[in-house]
């Protein structure tokens, strides 16, 4: 028989309820103690991961309460509670209970604005944005191979046959060498200093050391990154915003403590 149990921390949700629960009515009462509605509400929305209200959830959220009642008050009695590192494990879960508990109580009584949301967005449309390349690149071993990879392209070789017979990243080499469309700073400073030096249609006319190897590059294209309209960001605007709005209070909350 497979015993129902809680996962750690299911009763930790934070999110509202659906509705509210009948305090009148215990979900099941153990051994005279009553199992309040609301533990059923909490844990039934863990348990129920998105999916519906059902009679099969409903047994599910109710017969792990048992079971957690049960072995809780087996543990009590075996005094358990009394060993450190549990009453310290118990105290810390507490703490954090209420403190996420703090945390959305401030962030819910100081929601962003429109207005906020609106100048986040001009400014991050403002700031100069780094244009994107798609390159191509033939990774070889040593600095000769490189040399003669770009001879062979002085004398009309495909940089496309090159790259599949020859680089080493066979990522980018079945590709002919094509990499994606990318920010250069994703890239190793030496390779992204050298595509920033290319025009369009461009090959790098001396081999590229990197910590890979050496690089032949050849810039395809350029573009300018499209700012995404406000309406495709907005939510990830008010969570950044939101994420600011909790680190200001942990900052000021610490401000005003005494720490030693």
């Amino acid at each position: 028989m497979r015993i129902a149990l809680l996962p750690a921390l299911i009763l930790l949700t934070l999110a509202p309820l659906a509705h509210a629960a009948d305090a009148g009515k215990p979900l099941a009462v153990v051994n005279g103690k009553a199992i309040p509605a609301l533990y059923g509400e909490l844990v039934s929305r863990e348990m129920a991961q998105g999916q519906p209200d059902s009679p099969q959830l409903a047994t599910r959220v109710r017969e792990s309460l048992i079971n957690l009642e049960l072995l809780s008050h087996a543990a009590l009695g075996k005094g358990l509670d009394k060993d450190p590192r549990l009453a310290a494990a118990l105290e810390i879960r507490r703490q954090d209970v209420l403190a996420k508990a703090y945390l959305d109580d401030y962030v819910k009584a100081h929601p962003v604005s429109d207005a906020e949301i609106q100048a986040a967005y001009n400014k991050a449309k403002a700031e100069a944005v780094e244009p994107e390349y798609r390159a191509r690149h033939i990774l070889v071993k040593t600095e000769a191979e490189a040399k003669k990879i770009i001879a062979d392209l002085g004398k009309k070789a495909k940089f496309e046959d090159l790259a599949k017979k020859h680089s080493a990243d066979a990522g980018s080499a079945q590709n002919g060498g094509a990499l994606n469309w990318s920010d250069r700073r994703v890239f190793v400073p030496e390779f992204s200093a050298a595509l920033a030096g290319l025009k369009k249609g461009e090959t790098t006319p001396t081999p590229v050391k990197t910590q890979f190897g050496y690089h032949v590059i050849r810039l395809d294209d350029t573009r300018q990154p499209q700012m995404p309209p406000l309406d495709a960001v907005r939510d990830e605007i008010v969570k950044q915003m939101q994420q600011q709005r909790i680190r200001d209070v942990v900052l000021a909350e610490r401000a005003k403590a005494k720490i030693e």
